[in-house]
């Protein structure tokens, strides 16, 4: 920017032919732009203008300099004073159901209407990542970091995950076998799962008890809030997000099993399309996200 300023004062002063006619046209004092032409002039090391009781005379540096920039210069700052168009289009967006209702939903909605219209596809996070890869969707919030060249991700927030159970399920755990040897104490309980896999309650077995899951399977269901009802109906045992889980508690539907020193983290990523830069609808709707996310309670 400093370098148009420079050039869009010099051919003001050129065409102008004076230092106070082109210090009108711009809104500044003759000082200012007097000292912009030096400042040009020592950039450059060649004079540009001779000075007359009349006002300037270019010099022939002076009309090659303005032959060599001077559309180019009043296409740059035309683009630059034109206001920004309204951004319009679809953007498609793809998360995980519970994702997109209890988070993406709620921070974006505002930026749909006034030309934008948002499009959601619910999935698993490795069926969207491909999606997107392949060019169906604009971004994804998505549970796992992606591995693909084509993608690329930044991480939108921490997730927290807790360990709940139905009270009665819960009085049927010894506390101090709970204390001494934790997945051997709740190996007698079925768990509700998000996947087959389990992925999200391997991940929490692994961090807070070194092991696999061995407990049988009695719902997988691809929903959070969904895994959340199950364990509320007594079907079995799982790791919800806090975010999700502490209403539950708070109201005594579901109790809190474990309390480990160090919390089980999830990072949710927003992924998006790489080396294609983002459409301003898309832009828009991440900056909102990110703003969004900054607020979210997660602990």
């Amino acid at each position: 920017m400093r370098e148009l300023d420079l050039l869009g004062t010099f051919l003001e002063v050129y065409r102008a032919g004076s230092v106070s006619g082109a210090a009108s046209r711009l809104g500044l004092s003759q000082p200012s732009v007097s000292e912009r032409i030096a400042r040009l002039e020592e950039r450059l090391g060649v004079p540009l203008f001779e000075r007359t009781t009349r006002g300037v005379t270019p010099t022939a540096e002076a009309d090659r300099l303005a032959a060599r920039t001077a559309d180019p210069v009043d296409r740059l700052r035309a683009a630059w004073d034109a206001p920004l168009a309204e951004p319009t289009g679809t953007v498609r967006i793809g998360g995980a159901s519970d994702v997109v209702a209890s988070r993406i939903v709620p921070a974006v909605a505002q930026v749909a209407g006034r030309g934008i219209r948002l499009e959601f596809t619910l999935g698993l996070a490795a069926d969207l990542l491909d999606a997107l890869a392949a060019g169906d969707l604009d971004l994804v919030v998505s549970s796992m970091r992606p591995r693909n060249a084509a993608i690329r991700s930044r991480g939108l927030v921490d997730e927290e995950f807790v360990l709940v159970a139905a009270p009665s399920l819960a009085r049927t755990i010894d506390p101090e076998r709970l204390e001494a040897d934790p997945a051997a104490a709740l190996a007698h309980l079925p768990v509700v799962a998000y996947d087959a896999q389990p992925s999200i309650l391997r991940r929490y077995w692994r961090t807070q008890f070194g092991r696999r899951p061995g407990n049988p399977i009695a719902i997988v269901v691809p929903d959070l809030r969904a895994v959340l009802a199950a364990v509320v109906a007594g079907a079995g045992i799982s790791a919800i997000p806090r975010y999700l889980a502490d209403p539950a508690i708070a109201g005594g539907s579901v109790q809190l099993l474990h309390r480990p020193d160090e919390s089980t983290i999830n990072t949710l990523f927003v992924a998006l399309p790489a080396g294609t830069p983002p459409t301003a609808a898309t832009s828009l709707v991440l900056d909102r996200l990110f703003a969004q996310a900054r607020g979210w309670d997660v602990f």
